[in-house]
């Protein structure tokens, strides 16, 4: 997929729907951390997973997991910066970056990325929705309770799907009142991201209440905790049938991009779910 593709996409009220191969250019990401901080190795994996049907690629050069500490934009920037342009050079591909910071937005823009995946949904730096809606791009806002440092201490919601729906719709009002097209605003329930099991249950049992919000609908769910509770696996390499169900239950209720690790497996479920929704094949 081409960003002009990406954007026709966008635009599409029947769109299919997207893998994003997750690329985590970090020493210390929760799955595959220290898999990738070589700029050789990011690259070809990059290239694996858009062989095995990866739709865009999200580079990301900052550990998210719960109790990760802040990585400084000049860091962020000197991990992802070479390997975007890396891959781009190499073949064609919507690369988003995985950043709140709107330094490491900025030089990943320029380096060819065409989207941005912000987990504070434009909170942590003031700079960053401005410099999308002065770019042009589109932008994942993500719901996220605290931070990565503190997320993961007793976080509580009156009901969550409720509470994570008006955080989207009021981060969706910031976001245009600052010049963002709407048409270029994704959204994301933020799994794991401050939420228990529970929670994380509750969201995607009712995924389809923020489908119903008019805007796609990211899901990453790869991996993740909750399904190793779920399925008592520790290891979160060893959590493939368990990301399966989700990413199925996810595209199933309305899920238009899922964020993944396991690309090749993850395509053939969104494919199969695809065709047995609308009779399709191919």
């Amino acid at each position: 997929m081409t960003a002009d593709e990406f954007s026709t996409w966008l635009l599409n009220p029947h769109r299919r729907p997207l893998v994003m191969g997750v690329l985590n250019v970090t020493p210390d990401s929760f799955s595959d951390g220290g898999s990738f901080e070589r700029v050789d190795r990011a690259v070809a994996h990059a290239l694996l997973m858009c062989e095995e049907g990866a739709d865009l690629i999200d580079v990301g050069g900052e550990s998210t997991r719960p109790g990760a500490q802040p990585v400084d934009a000049e860091e962020q920037t000197r991990r992802v910066e070479p390997v975007i342009a890396e891959i781009l050079r190499r073949m064609r591909v919507v690369i988003s970056v995985d950043t709140t910071q709107s330094t490491v937005a900025h030089r990943s823009l320029d380096a060819g990325a065409c989207m941005v995946n912000d987990i504070s949904a434009g909170r942590d730096d003031p700079a960053m929705l401005p410099l999308v809606a002065r770019r042009g791009v589109p932008i994942i806002l993500m719901h996220t309770q605290g931070t990565p440092a503190t997320m993961h201490l007793k976080p509580q919601y009156e009901d969550v799907l409720d509470d994570v729906r008006q955080f989207l719709l009021d981060r969706v009002g910031v976001a245009t009142r600052q010049g963002i097209d709407m048409n270029r605003i994704l959204l994301d329930p933020g799994i794991g991201f401050g939420k228990t099991t529970s929670h994380n249950l509750d969201l995607l049992r009712r995924l389809g209440e923020l489908s119903a919000l008019g805007r796609p609908v990211v899901l990453g769910a790869s991996r993740k905790k909750f399904i190793g509770e779920i399925t008592h696996e520790p290891e979160p390499k060893n959590r493939l049938m368990g990301t399966a169900a989700a990413v199925a239950w996810g595209v199933t209720n309305g899920a238009a991009i899922v964020r993944v690790h396991d690309v090749k497996q993850m395509t053939q479920v969104v494919r199969t779910i695809r065709a047995i929704q609308t009779g399709e094949i191919g």
